[in-house]
């Protein structure tokens, strides 16, 4: 059983489905139609096209995304900083860039894998109420107009940041919250235009109003910091809106703005993620910021992890779901954990002194084929440790 069909519960049923189990997803959501423009995830690295493509989904996700093969660091009022190549990467990976698509694309292609196959069943609608453990099996009970009992030997837990199956099962999600929320604005107008020089990724630091710059294959986006105190509906007016673009860069007439979301960002990982029968999988088991784009590459390397490791318990070899909770934890906190909390210290430094040793090191490494190379194995996530 799989719980949450976004692109890390996906990404495991597609693999279980492909082995030959018969395969339970419970949604929460009644409908998948989601708009494109939405904050969500949109950023894949170099590992997790490598599994998509073993999973025989990856051509059609390139052909609904852009490929990016470098990113910026720039600086608010100085411009660029320095710009990683990732074709360094070319020895390391057949996948040597970034590719941009939002996270709904892969839902979409898997889910319509999921539908063709006599083994997978998929039930929308079916919100989790309560999560325990009988006689060695997962239980888990839906609510709603029809509410349910499901048994499973397996249930890979992809709920989201809110994971009742988490909350059930009583697992402390220790961690802290950033003391400012992050606003997202999806535009229309091309920023390349607007901003000559940057790429489809640019961090931009700054003491004041630090930002990133993200295209993705229908917008571009624009992540701005806001203090938590501010008022949401002062934040969130189109009139506020558009004077931070503005601000940005100039542009007559305003700007056509798809999306605009404003929410809280979290560093937390849970203290295991193996319960017996359950394995936690992506946000329900793990939060961080947005910042490197590391979220949803997590957690479907949760997933393929937890997916192979639940193969390998149906043959009789259980010591791969024995060390799953210690092999996914440890990339939690030693690599994404470490990374994109390193990314929001730079971007946001106050000391003058500092943000120029930041830049004058970003600049160095990113000139140096090696280090730029070092570099990128951990942004990029081919190695486990930042």
């Amino acid at each position: 059983m799989v719980v949450g069909l976004g692109p890390v519960g996906a990404t495991a049923a597609l693999i279980l489905a492909q082995a030959g189990c018969e395969v339970t997803v419970l949604e929460a959501d009644a409908s998948l139609d989601r708009d494109l423009a939405e904050s969500r995830a949109s950023t894949f690295h170099p590992p997790t096209l490598q599994m998509l493509d073993d999973l025989g989904v990856g051509e059609e996700l390139h052909r609904r995304g852009l490929i990016s093969r470098s990113y910026q660091y720039r600086d608010r009022h100085e411009g660029l900083v320095a710009e990683f190549d990732l074709s360094v990467l070319d020895g390391d990976t057949a996948f040597p860039y970034r590719l941009q698509s939002e996270q709904q694309n892969l839902v979409d292609i898997i889910h319509r894998r999921l539908t063709t196959m006599p083994n997978v069943e998929i039930v929308l609608g079916a919100r989790v109420e309560s999560a325990r453990r009988e006689d060695g099996l997962a239980v888990v009970r839906t609510g709603g107009e029809r509410p349910r009992e499901w048994r499973a030997p397996w249930v890979l837990a992809a709920d989201g940041a809110s994971s009742t199956v988490r909350k059930c099962l009583g697992v402390d999600f220790p961690g802290m919250t950033y003391p400012e929320r992050f606003l997202i604005v999806s535009v229309e107008d091309d920023l390349s235009a607007l901003i000559p020089g940057i790429c489809e990724v640019n961090y931009v630091s700054d003491p004041e109003e630090w930002l990133v710059l993200l295209r993705t294959p229908r917008h571009w986006r624009v992540l701005f910091p806001v203090p938590d105190a501010a008022d949401t509906a002062s934040v969130t007016a189109p009139g506020a809106v558009q004077d931070r673009l503005r601000a940005l860069a100039p542009n007559p007439g305003g700007y056509t703005v798809a999306h605009t979301s404003l929410y809280h960002v979290h560093q937390r990982v849970a203290d295991g993620f193996r319960h017996g029968p359950f394995l936690l999988a992506g946000d329900a088991a793990h939060l961080n910021n947005p910042l490197g784009g590391m979220g949803m590459n997590s957690g479907i390397h949760d997933a393929v992890d937890a997916a192979h490791s639940v193969l390998a318990a149906i043959g009789g070899d259980t010591s791969p779901a024995d060390g799953y909770s210690g092999r996914r934890r440890d990339a939690a906190l030693n690599l994404v954990r470490t990374a994109t909390h390193r990314n929001w210290e730079n971007l946001q430094q106050k000391s003058a002194d500092q943000r120029r040793r930041n830049h004058e090191e970003l600049s160095r490494t990113a000139a140096d084929p090696a280090s730029a190379r070092d570099y990128l194995r951990v942004s990029s996530m081919l190695v486990s440790r930042a």
